[in-house]
């Protein structure tokens, strides 16, 4: 007598499908919603949730937007590390005055993508979270090194790629030997 056989599924696959499965279960605790709750409000069936708290289940795209929809999350947080999230959330506990001057100096972070954002919240001063002086350092320098790796990206598309390359290959020598 033949049994059938489970799947094999890539292990790529799987640390995603469990990924998603413990966002999911974050994100459903945090609001205090249960699994028909949830599947009333993203528009799926209470089985597709069950199954994707399973980890047995890949939804499509639009199923994806609809459980984030209905959890008031973005698709990505389905999948960020929960590692991530507890090093975003201790970073943005311990950087308050960041958002101060996100809400004074708006104009600063003007093409800021959340990666950005990460950044600067995990920056630290001396002695711990960063002053109000210190956070508006530090943003002037990425938005320094934004601007030149906009320049930079502009560059290597023209017919001078050649000549900023070897110039940075020199630069990074010098700095290299030199150590600074």
């Amino acid at each position: 007598m033949l049994r059938p056989c489970a799947p094999v599924v890539p292990a790529e696959s799987a640390a995603a499908a469990a990924r998603l499965a413990a966002n999911l279960r974050r994100l459903m605790a945090r609001q205090g919603l249960t699994i028909r709750q949830v599947a009333e409000r993203a528009r799926v069936y209470p089985r597709t949730v069950r199954s994707v708290l399973a980890g047995v289940h890949r939804p499509q795209a639009r199923t994806l937007g609809r459980l984030a929809a209905g959890l008031g999350a973005a698709v990505d947080e389905l999948f960020v590390d929960p590692a991530l999230l507890a090093r975003r959330a201790f970073d943005r506990a311990t950087n308050p005055v960041v958002e101060a001057i996100v809400a004074e100096q708006p104009q600063l972070f003007a093409g800021w993508t959340a990666g950005d954002f990460d950044e600067l919240y995990s920056r630290f001063g001396a002695g711990g979270g960063l002053t109000a002086d210190g956070a508006l350092a530090a943003v002037r320098s990425m938005n320094d090194h934004r601007r030149v790796h906009a320049q930079v990206a502009v560059i290597l598309e023209t017919a001078e790629a050649e000549l900023l390359a070897g110039f940075v290959d020199l630069l990074y020598r010098r700095v290299a030997v030199s150590g600074g």
